[in-house]
């Protein structure tokens, strides 16, 4: 159970990387007014979503450890209001820097409830 455990944090962690670095390449696009919400910020978003129910999941059935159901609520629903984001825009072919921005600073606020609380 810990390999599995480990493993869904590396690939939530991937996630993560992948949300964050879709905004970040699309912050010179912004300027010129053509930022779109690329594959990487969709693929990571669902990335993140099942490897985190699924480490949830881990940590419940295996009693690894303590899960905080407040923060992993507050998290969830972080994460879905990113989803709801990206999932309205993807199509556009450009958006405007709200939906960008929001999303990354959405993003960042779920590394900081993970790490702060």
């Amino acid at each position: 159970m810990e390999f599995l455990r480990s493993l869904l944090l590396v690939l939530h962690f991937v996630g993560l990387a992948a949300v964050l670095g879709g905004v970040m390449a699309q912050i010179s696009s912004l300027r010129a007014g053509k930022a779109s919400i690329t594959p990487a910020i969709m693929h990571g978003t669902w990335l993140q979503l099942i490897t985190g129910l699924a480490l949830v999941g881990v940590i419940e059935a295996g009693d690894l450890d303590e899960v905080n159901n407040a923060k992993i609520g507050v998290k969830l629903v972080v994460l879905i209001v990113i989803a709801v984001l990206a999932l309205i825009n993807r199509k556009k072919p450009q958006v405007g820097a709200a939906p960008i921005v929001a999303i990354g600073a959405l993003t960042l606020l779920n590394i900081i409830v993970a790490v702060f609380w």
